[in-house]
């Protein structure tokens, strides 16, 4: 398995990925507008995507989002979308891929990571603490200082 950035070439398997993503969130499949969506995002460099990809087939994906903080004068990125399709779980892709972007937030000199999650989602929660990621129980976000 390796982790790579995504790009245009990649489009149409990952929208069919991202849109298995959305409905897992009970959202009305489109693939078409995820296509459209997620070639927004990439041509305009509004997020930065990451597949796991094993043997040319996308197992999962992450999408993160660039932010600042005023307080600490830097750039953050907000993890918003971390997505594995369930006969590749288990294997070390959504590891994988958390790991990838903290080294993104490590190489743009960025003060932290952060998303959130449903406080029900114990397998993902139970991810996120294994790999470094601490729950701001005021706020109910997780976050992952670098």
């Amino acid at each position: 398995m390796r982790i790579i950035k995504a790009t245009p070439e990649r489009l149409d398997e990952l929208a069919g990925l991202f849109d298995a993503y959305r409905q897992h969130y009970e959202q009305t499949p489109d693939v078409p507008a995820a296509y459209e969506f997620l070639s927004e995002r990439l041509a305009q460099n509004d997020s930065v995507i990451f597949l796991a990809e094993d043997e040319g087939r996308i197992l999962g994906f992450t999408q993160l989002y660039p932010v600042f903080s005023s307080i600490g004068m830097k750039r953050a990125w907000i993890l918003n979308d971390l997505f594995v399709t369930p006969d590749a779980r288990q294997q070390g892709a959504a590891r994988a891929l958390l790991a990838r972007a903290k080294e993104l937030g490590l190489d743009t000199g960025s003060r932290y990571l952060m998303l959130q999650t449903h406080f029900t989602n114990k397998k993902a929660r139970a991810l996120y603490e294994s790999t470094g990621w601490k729950l701001d129980e005021e706020f109910g976000y997780y976050y992952l200082s670098l």
